[in-house]
């Protein structure tokens, strides 16, 4: 039986678990593919710390170049992360004639093309399925179970973190602030947790799904990006007595050839699919021309959940190299379908307006009014005296669905009433079932 030798770049967490599951299940893939995986070389600048991991300390190595130059390799495992060494030695390894393997969304929102296009110069492939999702296949069922739809549109919960905090400040009724102390105490946050609370790890996990769904490369800064720092628990409580639940979203539309990406807090029902997403798990929710409404669930990160999605591109990558075929799917197939990115003041949506005004006649009228102004219908509206303090109460509004700029242009114009005691909140609303 014909080995298929895999170097490792980067021995951390996702790494250990990677040379793991490939000593562990060696067999069972033998068995089932027809090749052998053998984890020939691990690079990582720490080779003495213990991963908890039973490997010969002959394969442990400290030069990355001993994997990426190595004749005796097949497929290069890229797992250092970051965007400038990783770059480095993933293109160093396609030069000489590796396949790649990456976890790593960060990379391909900003360099993807430029990646993908040196994979297809020299006949290798990528694979990168654990870069969005962990270890839920949502990648392999865009590329393959999903190829004969046009994606219509696409939600994801995306980042454990983020949705352990909901999670968490639902359940408890506490604000995010605190939350997020324990999150990081419990190891769920990082000290500097900037990359998942605002947003930027679900936005470049945003443009690699985009790029697949839509036949052109967004990279980051196309994505119309938001964190969760906004949200409060009163927010929290209100949208669940309204049958809501927020959720930091990538939200990818297709609107006729006209894309929309965005990452957001938004309500979606609780009772929905994605409603029911809590704690650190991640969802993928696809709706297909011909197939309908699908949804792909399961851990997004971590040692096990990353390792499992990194061994099934191993896999995937062997069995071209068994049959003598490469780039046997393109990547990030370029065609004709959608071309323009959807501005934010040209999207649509409902929306959850949240504010205080002065409990007296004529105001909920003023409000209407100037919404009605700008096109903004409203589909429901509620006020709660239990919050009433100096003659001021809150008021919680839903609308139907409305232009971002003519939002924007109506909410500018409420905070200068002077019934309006408080800058309005506002969230986008997803009804997806």
């Amino acid at each position: 039986m014909r080995n298929i030798n895999v170097g490792i770049i980067g021995f951390g967490t996702v790494g250990a678990g990677v040379a793991e599951a490939l000593i562990k299940n060696g067999d069972l893939i033998a068995n089932r593919m027809g090749f052998h995986p053998v984890v020939k070389r691990i690079a990582d600048l720490d080779i003495t710390t213990d991963r908890g991991v039973d490997v010969p300390k002959s394969l442990l190595v400290t030069d990355a170049h001993l994997v990426t130059d190595a004749e005796d390799i097949d497929i290069v495992i890229e797992l250092v992360g970051g965007t400038t060494f990783a770059k480095t030695i993933i293109l160093r390894a396609i030069e000489h004639g590796k396949s790649i393997v990456t976890a790593n969304k960060a990379l391909l929102a900003t360099y993807g093309k430029e990646l993908f296009e040196a994979a297809r110069a020299h006949g290798v492939d990528i694979g990168f399925e654990a870069s969005v999702g962990g270890g839920i296949p949502c990648i392999k069922a865009l590329r393959e179970g999903l190829a004969g739809n046009h994606i219509r549109s696409m939600l994801g919960i995306l980042n454990g973190t983020c949705n352990y905090i909901l999670t968490k400040m639902e359940a408890d009724h506490a604000d995010f602030e605190s939350v997020l102390a324990d999150a990081q105490k419990n190891g769920y946050a990082e000290a500097n947790p900037a990359l998942d609370v605002d947003g930027i790890d679900t936005a470049h996990k945003a443009a690699v799904l985009a790029s697949l769904a839509y036949g052109r490369w967004f990279t980051a800064q196309d994505v119309s990006t938001e964190g969760i720092r906004s949200v409060t628990s009163r927010d929290i409580e209100c949208a669940s007595r309204l049958g809501y639940r927020i959720k930091l979203l990538a939200i990818l539309k297709n609107h006729g050839g006209r894309v929309q990406v965005g990452v957001h807090p938004a309500l979606i029902p609780i009772k929905s699919l994605l409603g029911s997403v809590n704690d650190v798990f991640n969802a993928v929710w696809v709706e297909g021309d011909v197939v309908g409404k699908t949804m792909y669930y399961g851990r997004g990160a971590g040692r096990q959940a990353t390792a499992s999605a990194v061994v099934g591109d191993v896999v995937d990558i062997g069995l071209n190299l068994m049959n003598g075929c490469s780039r046997r799917l393109p990547a990030f197939p370029v065609y004709d379908g959608c071309q323009d990115l959807i501005p934010d003041g040209e999207t649509s949506s409902r929306y959850y307006i949240r504010m205080r005004v002065l409990d007296q006649p004529g105001v909920m009228a003023k409000v209407a009014g100037v919404l009605g102004r700008h096109d903004i219908s409203l589909s429901s509206v509620a006020q709660d005296e239990t919050e009433y303090q100096d003659g001021v109460v809150p008021m919680i509004l839903l609308t139907h669905v409305a232009k971002g700029q003519a939002l924007a242009d109506a909410l500018s114009e409420l905070k200068t009433l002077p019934e309006v005691k408080m800058a309005p909140v506002v969230f986008r609303i997803e009804d997806a079932q």
